[in-house]
């Protein structure tokens, strides 16, 4: 009898630890299977690597920090791309730019795009709205909301006596000065000049403006002969792989690359960017 109590004690003993120890093993299993789904999440996060080759035959990814140090726009793209994107949104016409030889000649209307201001939706020109993608998406709404309350209603009139054109001189752009890693400074000075063309009297408005340039993503579209001519023009402002995600009041000053807004320009207040 006590043999047989001593077999069934450690039968139930064997019995025990197997359970624990299979249990663990399930424990251990799933925290694996967690682990596994997080790793899988975090790099379905991820961008995909774009590799290409060197002239000596090496693979590099493109979005490794020795090739983005490399791959930054040149001053001139940067100049350029904030003049484009500023004539752009400043050019009130009337008139939608021309998307064949016949348009050339004789361009299309421009009835304009609504935006919704504190004052009821007021119209932007067509090149406005376009050039508004070329702005962070964060800065865009706004900006736009303040474009619309300079737009005159006459840029959209048909009547040749009535109508108001608007046009961005450009009198000089600084040269960028690198702020952070893919982020610039831009200064221009220029005038916004509205005429109206019954009389060709212009009204002439200072506009010297400080930029805040970065670099960003930009991809193509996939399907490019679907797109229509509207997403053409903003692909198009989309290609340089920048945007302007600030604008403030430029202080002028003999040396831009010497500017101090401490001593030379005073401390400009966040509702002080882009002032009419």
């Amino acid at each position: 009898m006590v043999r047989l109590l001593e077999k069934k004690k450690a039968k139930t003993s064997v019995l025990t630890i197997f359970a624990f120890t299979t249990f663990g093993l399930h424990l251990l299993a799933l925290l694996m299977l967690v682990l596994q789904g997080l790793n899988i999440r975090s790099l379905s996060l991820q961008k995909p690597p774009n590799f290409v080759q060197m002239i000596d035959g090496k693979t590099v990814d493109i979005n490794s920090q020795e090739i983005k140090s490399n791959l930054e726009p040149e001053p001139e793209t940067i100049r350029q791309f904030v003049n484009k994107t500023m004539s752009l949104m400043f050019n009130w016409s009337g008139k939608l730019p021309p998307q064949s030889i016949d348009e050339a000649t004789q361009p299309k209307r421009d009835v304009g795009i609504l935006v919704p201001t504190g004052k009821g939706s007021q119209k932007i020109s067509t090149t406005s709205w376009v050039a508004g993608f070329a702005l962070s998406e964060d800065f865009r709404k706004g900006f736009l909301v303040k474009i619309a309350e300079m737009t005159p209603p006459e840029v959209f009139f048909n009547n040749p006596s009535q109508v108001i054109s608007s046009r961005l001189a450009v009198k000089r752009i600084y040269p960028p000065k690198k702020i952070a890693p893919g982020k610039w400074q831009v200064g221009m000075v220029a005038d916004l000049i509205q005429k109206k063309q019954s009389n060709n009297r212009s009204i002439i408005t200072p506009f010297n403006k400080d930029f805040l340039v970065r670099s960003v993503d930009s991809f193509g579209y996939p399907q490019a002969s679907l797109k229509s001519d509207l997403q053409k023009a903003i692909y198009n402002v989309r290609a340089d792989k920048l945007e302007i995600y600030e604008i403030r009041n430029l202080c002028l000053v003999d040396e831009y690359t010497g500017l101090s807004q401490d001593k030379s320009c005073g401390n400009l207040r966040n509702d002080q960017t882009f002032i009419k």
